[in-house]
């Protein structure tokens, strides 16, 4: 239910698609026959995220708060809106489909910018079931409880005519029974269906300031995100989460937990000031990259000793190492200083665990290994690189096809939690990779490269394209890009990858609408979105922000009235 963010919860519960399929099994086989096989091999997978940064009138040159809104996305999921009713909503920024309220974005006098979060609001339990005769049962408290049935009907397609399959679904008290990990039913105990998080939703696009901004969060309501914050007064602020349950500190809540007792229930949800959050620190700035909160303002971050583990079970990834050194550094921000020197920053930190190894491992290699002549090049290259995604790059592009043949080396993790743990896991990934093994999928990559382009002399802007069609396609038009995928800590995320069918990679995701904003005594703004802003490829504004957006350059928001009426193009009334 994309209206109030029910998927968030469900991914938090740690359920997975093996989950589901242990216990409901299709009658025709031929279902699981005909799912389509992933075109995108897996050292190409990008993990996709959000970065949300406020900078307090103490860090800026115009001593007026700024907020940097910048959704990570599937490109084209976000459209750029402004909702005005002359009745007191005056709001701009990003919807999704099925969403009536603007998502991210700011009016007069304030903007936030929500972030995916992993702060823990599902969990699965897990469930004894007991047959009797017919009937399937489930223990709790010493006591059989009979499990509630439903049958379901599904329709899909089978090729191209209609196909149906019926399922019989169960659910506990805790809620519904999702899946089965070895002899455990799993259910779900979440909050997806709230009224109250719809009004959170559209209540929040009318506030005027941190304080009523504050009591609309006080509804606690919203599931799935973390929110950035800013005003016209100068405040900033950050919230981990929002909707918390109270559970006992003493478990492990990002895996599932016994269902047969009740000393695993919820007991009642968390006071807003009891979550994790971020009130104007003296440190005068904020941000989050889907990354842990206790590094989300440097000195003046929150103490992770100071709140149970389920709140922020989040890991660090090095799109917020490469933010937090960004803002830490700059004092005297200009607003375009915050989309250049911040928000379109494309260093790579994730280099700085993975090249010193690869390095270290060529150094050491005998000067008779036939290994030391053939990477001698692409290793003064790394050697030299200043890790920064860049078009005219042959060591970014190098570094980023080895690197992804290094990341699935990593041990496999337990839960999505530790996942986002993306330090951790590149640290484990360059470790369980022997050394000779790493300088021979440099060696691979350099081969692939060759067979690809008949030269591993490759840039990245060669390499990683933007094109806007149904199906990509190498002989084609398409613009080189310098940014990289956030996987790797680029700022500005554009995720690519090369398809069967393809040698290039063609941008798939990443920054989507972006905007800056700055709170002063008249709103000045300015975004971009994704190519352009008409789903139609006759339209001139198809494609017309496409350049803009690769180098970030930003266009300006025309947010009042007289100004919107200046540059009219084309007027309508809905029906006309």
């Amino acid at each position: 239910m994309y209206t109030d963010g029910s998927i968030g919860p469900t991914q938090t519960g740690g359920l997975n698609t093996n989950d589901i399929g242990e216990l409901y099994k299709f009658k025709d086989a031929n279902i699981v026959a005909h799912q389509q096989p992933s075109a995108t091999p897996p050292f190409e997978t990008d993990r996709m995220g959000s970065n949300g940064f406020a900078i307090a009138p103490s860090r800026t040159a115009s001593k007026n708060a700024m907020l940097y809104i910048n959704p990570h996305v599937t490109f084209y999921f976000r459209s750029e809106v402004q909702m005005v009713s002359e009745e007191g909503l005056n709001a701009y920024g990003a919807v999704t489909w099925g969403q009536f309220f603007v998502y991210q974005g700011f009016n007069e006098h304030c903007g936030w910018m929500h972030t995916s979060s992993m702060a823990d609001v599902a969990d699965l339990y897990k469930e004894k079931i007991v047959k009797q005769g017919d009937s399937i049962m489930y223990q709790y408290d010493g006591k059989l409880l009979p499990l509630k049935k439903k049958e379901i009907r599904l329709q899909y397609k089978m090729g191209n005519a209609p196909a149906y399959e019926s399922i019989t679904t169960y659910a506990t008290h805790h809620g519904p029974v999702m899946g089965k990990r070895g002899d455990d039913w799993l259910s779900l105990k979440e909050r997806n269906r709230s009224l109250d998080a719809l009004m959170q939703s559209w209540l929040r696009t009318k506030a005027n300031g941190f304080e009523d901004f504050k009591k609309v969060m006080d509804m606690r309501a919203n599931n799935s995100n973390n929110t950035v914050f800013a005003d016209d007064k100068g405040n900033i602020a950050y919230w981990h989460g929002n909707y918390m349950p109270v559970r006992d500190p003493k478990l492990n809540w990002n895996l599932p937990v016994d269902g047969s007792t009740s000393s695993t229930e919820w007991k009642g949800i968390h006071q807003l000031d009891e979550i994790v959050h971020v009130y104007n620190p003296a440190s005068g700035w904020i941000q989050n990259c889907n990354s842990t909160p206790f590094t989300s303002a440097g000195t003046s971050s929150p103490k992770q000793e100071n709140f149970p583990g389920y709140m922020a079970p989040d890991g660090q990834n090095f799109r917020a190492v490469n933010a937090a050194r960004l803002l830490e550094k700059n004092n005297n921000l200009t607003f375009d200083q915050l989309i250049h020197n911040v928000g379109y920053n494309s260093y790579l930190a994730a280099f700085e665990v993975l090249l010193p190894p690869l390095l270290k491992a060529y150094d050491e290699l005998d000067e008779s290994d036939s290994l030391k002549e053939s990477l001698r090049e692409p290793i003064l290259m790394l050697r030299s690189w200043d890790r920064n995604a860049a078009a005219s790059s042959i060591a970014c592009a190098l570094a980023i096809e080895w690197g992804g043949r290094i990341l699935p080396k990593a041990p496999k993790v337990k839960s999505p939690e530790e996942a986002s743990n993306a330090v951790m896991q590149f640290n484990a990934a360059i470790l369980s990779t022997p050394s000779r093994e790493q300088l021979l999928l440099l060696k691979a990559t350099m081969d692939d490269l060759q067979k690809r382009f008949g030269n591993w002399l490759v840039t990245w802007g060669d390499l990683n394209r933007y094109q806007r069609l149904a199906k990509f396609d190498d002989n084609q038009p398409s613009l080189p890009v310098g940014n990289a995928p956030s996987t790797w800590g680029c700022l500005p995320s554009f995720s690519s990858r090369k398809f069967t069918y393809t040698s290039k990679r063609y941008g798939i995701g990443g920054n989507s609408f972006v905007a800056c904003v700055e709170f002063g005594k008249k709103l000045k703004a300015k975004t971009i979105i994704t190519g352009g802003q008409s789903f139609d490829p006759k339209s001139k504004h198809y494609a017309d922000q496409a350049m803009m957006y690769i180098e970030g350059n930003f266009k300006d928001v025309l947010f009042y009235k007289e100004d919107v009426l200046k540059n009219v193009e084309r007027k309508y009334h809905p029906g006309e």
